[in-house]
């Protein structure tokens, strides 16, 4: 079973668990898969917004899909979460990609 379809049977009995669902979006990207990277990270974000993890590589994967201004606000989203749970080390990953675009 490859891990796509692992992740996806794990989902099943645990379909709101926001570190698997990282973890298939995650799977995504590596295969290239951006439009399903996002789809996944974005559902994962409207369910868990907390989650300030997936906003880094949600922005990354705007980026590549060539959509600048959706990758700048979900870094600036993430920023703010981040500021709010006082996780500095997110925040300054967040803040070094929204600086880089």
């Amino acid at each position: 079973m490859d891990k796509i379809a692992q992740i996806k049977s794990f989902l099943e009995s645990a379909p709101a668990d926001s570190f698997l669902r990282h973890a298939l979006a995650l799977e995504y990207v590596k295969i290239n898969d951006d439009a399903a990277a996002r789809a996944t990270f974005e559902a994962l974000l409207a369910a868990d917004p907390g989650y300030v993890g997936s906003y880094f590589h949600l922005g990354k994967v705007l980026e590549r899909l060539g959509e600048r201004d959706a990758a700048a606000a979900t870094y600036e989203k993430g920023m703010d979460i981040a500021r709010q749970q006082r996780d500095m080390h997110a925040y300054n990953e967040l803040q070094a990609a929204h600086e880089d675009l």
